[in-house]
């Protein structure tokens, strides 16, 4: 060893003590940082992949040195003191599924391929573009013009053992630059969740030091979108004013999920790099929608607007589904990252799963008599008396699919019995809900009848068509003598489905995400030819020429029409957890790994008898 690094790495290992003395002296709640300014350690990465060269700084280092207009006050520090360990959460292991593995690899070996002909042609059609149009086989920008896909799914080559593919995706995004982009704005809660959260998991899976170099300049830039009077980040945010250090003002209407984005991504890359400010910075936001989720009009849920230029919640609807959905998910799986330290994600997820219970969460009338569940929309309605009135909107996103894995991950990770009950009715739903469409696929949005009694609710065919009765002719009352066969034909409705408001499928992700989640979690074994059978479903109904495209339709009997469209989640979540589930149950486990909302695995700290070990 050269008498430079010697140098260098004794420098390093003083200055680590002392950080971890400092921590040990102090509470890691929040603290006065006049008295005691946050303790920052040095990035360091686990025996990279490679030795590579460190090149000059980018002009991407802009963002790390614009001067503060609103410095932070006070900081939340990461807790590293504390001896608790998580419960072991995950169920399904490869010594209990051993006979069943076998024949999941040639299911794994078709998503592979699947995947692998979608990124040839992104890759040949579309490269260092955001997305591919797979019709058209052009490349489209809509998230800065940044190669979102080659980002996106960085984690995915390197877990289907595409190194080489791999290696030249990391060529790629080190020399994509943050400085600047053509568009007039970029959605930093996109930019947060597949950028910066696909260099984190690629990073902890790899330990390739390009990627952590890319993150911290991903997340000093994302980091001036704070910079405003309460701290509140800027969602949809004009980048050159912020580099020509031009005042910023959080936005009067953002989505509850947009909002809290940011705490998986935030919370890691602190944890790897020991910059506090990343961490405190996303705490600070969480913070305020805990001091929120008591005073909204649907107390323990936050409305799926939010004012954060004022700091208020006063919307008047409220749901799981899209603009909410990531934060509810967020709360079990901060409390895991921070190994359980912080109190507050418990509290916020007991609050807003007991009022999801009983105000969003409700059984469907079905002909196959199935006891399911699914989340609607409830929308508040004040009283001349001033009180609130809660109407249910049976209306179902398939956004909200995801609820079910998340109940899954906080029943097991809070060992509450109710919730994984729930979990199995919420999956069991959204896999109602794809086989009773057509094509076998749930289209993004529709409406059914709720129950009166989640614990009996017979079929009754009459009382289905006139409610279809109703919402087709705006009528208030049921017409005993109407036949809406002919619209229930020609429409294709299905039993138990009211209205279809959005017949799309556009290759999302949130279905197989939760049947992954509460397979892994409860080992039920059914869920593997369910996921199966949709796969094939999906694959053989979106497939074109050389890649996959969103459906206009999911109704129809015929060829499905498709639109021009394949997101980057379409390979960055559904076709990887999808892999996932045919792949071993120790490969990213859940006891090891949280997945942010983009689907990126995020590795949990290890538990040791001195501490935690962070990287």
């Amino acid at each position: 060893m050269s008498q430079i690094r010697r140098q260098y790495l004794g420098c390093f290992l003083a200055i680590l003590v002392v950080f971890l003395l400092y921590n040990r002296s102090r509470s890691w709640k929040k603290v006065d940082t006049e008295k005691s300014p946050p303790a920052i350690v040095p990035p360091t990465n686990p025996e990279p992949l490679d030795d590579h060269p460190q090149t000059e700084p980018k002009p991407d280092s802009i963002w790390s040195t614009l001067p503060i207009r609103f410095p932070a006050a006070s900081v939340y520090s990461i807790p590293e003191d504390h001896q608790q360990k998580l419960p072991h959460i995950q169920s399904a292991s490869s010594t209990t599924s051993r006979i069943t593995l076998w024949y999941q690899t040639g299911r794994q070996s078709a998503v592979k391929e699947a995947f692998r002909r979608c990124w040839k042609s992104y890759k040949s059609k579309a490269w260092q573009a955001d997305e591919l149009a797979p019709i058209s086989r052009t490349p489209r920008n809509g998230l800065g013009g940044w190669g979102a896909t080659i980002f996106d799914n960085l984690d995915t080559l390197w877990i289907m053992g595409m190194h080489d593919e791999f290696e030249n995706a990391v060529t790629a995004v080190y020399q994509m630059s943050f400085a600047d982009t053509s568009s007039p704005e970029i959605n930093t809660s996109e930019v947060n969740t597949h950028i910066l959260g696909g260099l984190l998991a690629a990073y902890d899976l790899s330990s390739d030091s390009r990627l952590l170099q890319k993150a911290i300049e991903v997340g000093d830039m994302l980091y001036a979108a704070f910079d405003t009077p309460n701290r509140m980040p800027i969602i949809h945010w004009d980048l050159h004013r912020a580099a020509r250090q031009e005042e910023q003002i959080a936005e009067e209407v953002v989505s509850a999920s947009e909002l809290a984005s940011f705490v998986i991504e935030f919370t890691r890359l602190s944890q790897i790099t020991g910059d506090q400010k990343y961490f405190d910075t996303a705490q600070n936001v969480m913070a305020t929608l805990d001091r929120l989720q008591d005073s909204t009009k649907l107390t323990g849920m936050w409305p799926v607007v939010i004012n954060a230029r004022a700091g208020v919640s006063d919307g008047d609807v409220y749901s799981m589904g899209a603009e909410v959905d990531s934060l509810y998910k967020a709360l079990p799986k901060a409390y895991a990252l921070l190994r359980g330290q912080e109190p507050m994600y418990r509290k916020m997820y007991e609050k807003f799963t007991r009022t999801a219970a009983g105000h969003s969460l409700f059984r469907p009338m079905n002909a196959e008599g199935k006891d399911i569940l699914v989340s609607g929309s409830v929308r508040v309605i004040m009283t001349e008396n001033g009180k609130p009135r809660t109407h249910l909107d049976p209306q179902v996103h398939s956004r909200a699919c995801s609820a079910g894995g998340m109940f899954a991950m906080g029943g097991a990770l809070f060992n509450v019995p109710i919730h994984r009950r729930i979990a199995h009715k919420l999956v069991d739903g959204c896999i109602w809900a794809h086989n009773a469409m057509p094509l076998g696929i749930m289209t993004e949005i529709y409406e059914t009848i709720p129950c009166a009694s989640q614990k009996t609710c017979p079929w009754n065919e009459w009382h289905w068509k006139q409610e279809v009765y109703k919402w087709t002719t705006n009528q208030p009352d049921p017409n005993p003598n109407l036949d809406v066969d002919k619209y229930i034909g020609e429409n294709h409705i299905p039993k138990g489905i009211i209205v279809i408001p959005d017949t799309r499928y556009s290759l999302r992700p949130e279905t197989i995400e939760s049947i992954f989640i509460l397979y892994r979690l409860t080992g039920r074994e059914d869920l593997l030819d369910i996921a199966w059978e949709l796969f094939q479903k999906i694959q053989n109904a979106t497939k074109t020429s050389d890649a996959n495209a969103a459906i206009v339709d999911v109704t129809t009997d015929g060829e499905p029409i498709l639109e021009d469209s394949m997101e980057s989640f379409w390979m960055s979540q559904t076709l990887k957890y999808f892999y996932l589930i045919f792949s071993p149950p120790d490969v990213l486990s859940l006891d090891e790994y949280v997945f942010n909302s983009g689907g990126h695995p995020l590795k949990i700290p290890e538990y040791t008898e001195t501490g935690f070990e962070f990287q």
